[in-house]
């Protein structure tokens, strides 16, 4: 099992600034969980996402241990190049989407332009010994009255695979992947390009976690994203109990179903407890 929690996709959303001292502390306290990577932050716009203004200043201090990796989201070169400037990130990745509309909204860029974006930032990636990772936003439909068939993301897959790309994650952006859909795309793309290692970024209700998770363990996928109490989510799912996938959802999950993780239960309750302290629930 690889797991990646997502404080960035937690904060990113909430409407107050977040201190970037507790900003800190709680990717600190995250740290401490031994999970396989933490996504703590973004080089984009200040404009469009404000709450990730300071992600320079929380990098610097993140205090690295257990393994776990840094990943950050860039949406453009000039954030990849800031990100890579920064020797404690080892993982860019880059909102890819099966959606033209979507892309567009998300990079201001069509998906041609974004593939050549991803060109130019796997290469200096490369060049820096970091990796890069892709999110298929909309992967299993989207809002917008666009067509959708797994075949849109197989094509892309290949795409991205022709020039080294070696880690997606299926995203379920707005919530709409039901189980089917899941078996359907993880059935179908991953052994196609047994080179990549695919993964699940699910958003969904709270009570929907559970068979989501099933169905893409069941077909073979080994990696999941997700956020302490679901928070964050995508604001273009226009429902406010569509969240991430909940990290406590996920451990529940891999305990009745018994399967092994490493992560430090007692380190988990204590960063719960600064998750609290922030978002108030």
């Amino acid at each position: 099992m690889f797991l990646t929690e997502c404080p960035r996709d937690a904060m990113q959303g909430w409407g107050e600034f977040i201190p970037t001292s507790q900003k800190i502390d709680y990717i600190n306290a995250l740290m401490d969980v031994g999970f396989d990577m933490l996504d703590c932050g973004s080089f984009v716009s200040p404009k469009a996402i404000p709450q990730m203004t300071d992600t320079k200043e929380v990098i610097s201090e993140i205090n690295k241990k257990n393994n776990t990796e840094i990943s950050v989201i860039v949406a453009n070169l000039s954030g990849a190049e800031q990100a890579l400037k920064q020797d404690k990130i080892d993982i860019l990745g880059f909102p890819f989407s099966i959606s033209e509309t979507f892309q567009y909204r998300n990079t201001n860029k069509n998906q041609e332009e974004a593939f050549e974006e991803v060109v130019r930032i796997l290469k200096i990636s490369k060049a820096e010994n970091r990796e890069l990772n892709l999110y298929f936003s909309m992967a299993f439909g989207n809002p917008y009255g666009e067509m959708w068939k797994w075949q849109d993301v197989e094509f892309w897959a290949k795409r991205f695979s022709e020039i080294g790309i070696k880690n997606i994650l299926l995203s379920d952006t707005t919530g709409v992947a039901d189980v089917e859909k899941i078996n359907l795309l993880f059935e179908k793309i991953p052994e196609k390009f047994p080179q990549i290692n695919f993964g699940a970024h699910f958003h969904n209700r709270y009570e929907d976690s559970y068979k989501k998770l099933k169905a893409a363990y069941d077909k073979g996928c080994r990696r999941f994203d997700s956020a302490i109490k679901g928070l964050g989510g995508c604001p273009m799912a226009k429902d406010e109990l569509v969240g991430n996938m909940p990290t406590e959802k996920v451990i529940n999950f891999l305990q009745t179903e018994k399967i092994e993780h490493h992560l430090n239960l007692l380190n988990f309750e204590a960063a719960w407890n600064r998750a609290k302290d922030i978002f108030k629930f």
